[in-house]
């Protein structure tokens, strides 16, 4: 990067980052992405892992936003499908002594049909009223006694961590980009004229307790864009040396729970009667889990750790339990998530509401007097429109004289990593291609579902060492090869980047990623490069930080674990 002069420089590496990368490079501009901590470590992989619409911003009569959101969910369908699927979605209706009055079903009725106009009928069905008998199918723990019927419609989830990498790698892999996690920005460059012009970026080599940092290097770019979410004002401060208050984040969390004490084949909404609002319950793809949210309040503290505290974990155990008919206590939550939403601070002299769910999901994206390019706001399921205005307005930036080509946008037809080769994925899914790879059928299927067709590669990797097909976590899917694959090949340089993001281990069960995090260390350390004092280190570091957040929510784990020097070890073998 310091030896190259770039078109665009992107700072974040989160989905829209990502987003804005791919779409730059796709147009044959010369891009470079750097990221302060890892790929996806901030709110893009702490959201609710839907791809939608968004009914409640049809309440907020936004039939804009849901129409584009609505597009774009088909689009992610299509250009990624190993890793977007459809979920169903199930919104029980309840009513005194289990009649539901007529106005009420008349409004979930008016709503889905217009969801359905928009562009909810994209995915292929379209909503319908259920009974009660079909309601209880699904979701057999709601409590009869008010239960009346239920709408059943369509939306769509995908692993956001896991799609924000796939997209960061097309952008590395297919064209070109060059992207750099634990690389964080200092300050912003200028040429003579006073545009910004680059950035200086400080590596920090991620490896080990204390991390070592490298020298602060220059990025030269002829165009910069921020598209660092809910630090975009940090970044901003550099450009305009005051610091803007242009974002008012607000907190969203969620908490997951063995599926044996909420069986469910579907999402479902349930209503929050207190204040009006409704929370998600979505099992995980595998069906060992589910997970239940989210909250939506204002914050203030800290933007690098929106914690989960008791009164986040009581706000969804009231409104769950009090629909089930076994209620959900505190200590049998696995695992807690909190993350920050970047929503538009309203203008200034604008109305100002108490709750942070009326602000706008929308973005905006504004190019300040020196040329820095900020894009905020937005949702994950509109990252890649988000990014089509982003680099639109880059490419305006760098004026005339540029190729006709930068101004066409190809992500809307882009297959992602993993879906490109389609006969290639068509054969990884077909009879007997389970026996091929030497797995059974159920972890050849979860395996495309992150890798698509690169799920040969993974288990490349455990040829001759089948240690390496064994479970990483207790009581999960994911396997041992998996975190291998996270270090030679997705960019994983700490134990967190394998169990909090290339796996999912840390949110659904964190007591049973605690206790893996030895074995990681042992794995890896050599990849990595530190001895076995320094991944005794880290992975101690690692649990105490994990349990630690469960400690916050009011979660007190098991704390009989192994970590450290005794935790399971396995030998690194030699590189392939």
């Amino acid at each position: 990067m310091a030896q190259e002069h770039f078109d665009v420089l992107v700072i974040g590496g989160g989905i829209t980052g990502a987003g804005v990368a791919l779409d730059a490079s796709s147009r044959g501009l010369k891009t470079a992405l750097v990221e302060r901590g890892d790929l996806a470590s901030g709110t893009s992989s702490k959201s609710s892992k839907m791809v939608h619409g968004g009914l409640r911003y049809l309440e907020q009569r936004d039939f804009r936003l849901v129409y584009e959101a609505l597009h774009e969910r088909q689009r992610l369908l299509d250009n990624a499908p190993h890793l977007v699927k459809p979920l169903p979605f199930l919104i029980p209706l309840f009513g005194e002594r289990g009649i539901v009055t007529k106005n009420v079903a008349r409004a979930y009725s008016t709503a889905l049909w217009i969801y359905d106009v928009t562009g909810g009928l994209r995915i292929g069905k379209r909503h319908r009223r259920i009974p009660r008998s079909e309601t209880l199918a699904h979701l057999p723990n709601l409590r009869t006694d008010r239960l009346a019927a239920g709408f059943l419609y369509y939306d769509a989830q995908a692993d956001d961590a896991r799609l924000t990498l796939s997209i960061a790698r097309s952008a590395a892999l297919d064209f070109g980009a060059v992207v750099a996690n634990y690389a964080g920005v200092t300050a912003l460059l200028r040429d003579e004229s006073g545009k910004v012009a680059g950035a200086r970026v400080q590596p920090c080599l991620a490896n080990g307790p204390g991390a070592a940092t490298a020298e602060e290097i220059e990025v030269r770019a002829r165009v910069v864009v921020n598209a660092t979410g809910v630090w975009a004002d940090d970044i901003r401060a550099f450009d305009e040396g005051v610091h803007p208050h242009s974002l008012r984040p607000a907190k969203g969390i969620h908490i997951t729970v063995p599926a044996a004490k909420l069986p469910a084949d579907v999402a479902a909404v349930i209503p929050v009667p207190r204040d009006h609002r409704s929370i998600f319950v979505v099992p995980w793809p595998d069906g060992r889990d589910i997970y239940l949210g989210t909250t939506d309040t204002a914050w203030d503290g800290p933007l690098d750790d929106p914690a989960c505290l008791p009164e986040d974990v009581d706000y969804i155990l009231e409104a769950a339990n009090a629909v089930l008919t076994e209620p959900i206590e505190r200590d049998e939550v696995t695992g807690v998530w909190a993350g920050l939403r970047p929503l538009l601070a309203p203008p200034a002299g604008g109305k100002v509401s108490s709750r942070t769910a009326d602000l706008s999901r929308r973005h905006t994206v504004r190019v300040s007097e020196r040329g820095l390019v900020t894009v905020t706001g937005g949702k994950l399921t509109t990252y890649r429109l988000m990014a089509e205005d982003t680099v639109n307005a880059a490419v305006s930036e760098l004026g005339a004289g540029s190729p006709e080509a930068f101004n066409r946008c190809l992500t809307k037809h882009l297959l992602l990593r993993g879906s490109a080769d389609r006969a290639a994925l068509a054969d990884l899914q077909s009879p007997g291609a389970a026996r091929d790879l030497g797995v059974d059928e159920a972890t050849l299927s979860m395996l495309l579902s992150r890798y698509g067709t690169e799920t040969p590669d993974v288990l490349s990797l455990a040829n001759g060492r089948p240690e390496l097909l064994e479970p990483l976590v207790e009581g999960l899917p994911d396997l041992t090869v998996e975190a291998l694959y996270a270090a030679r090949s997705e960019m994983a340089g700490t134990i967190d980047d394998v169990l909090a993001r290339r796996t999912r281990a840390v949110i659904r069960r964190t007591t049973a990623a605690a206790d893996a995090a030895g074995k990681v260390a042992g794995l890896l350390g050599p990849e990595w490069g530190y001895d076995a004092a320094t991944g005794d280190a880290e992975a101690a570091a690692f649990a105490s930080e994990a349990l630690g957040t469960l400690e916050r929510a009011g979660i007190h784990p098991d704390t009989r674990r192994r970590t450290g020097p005794s935790a399971e070890r396995l030998e690194p073998g030699s590189p392939s």
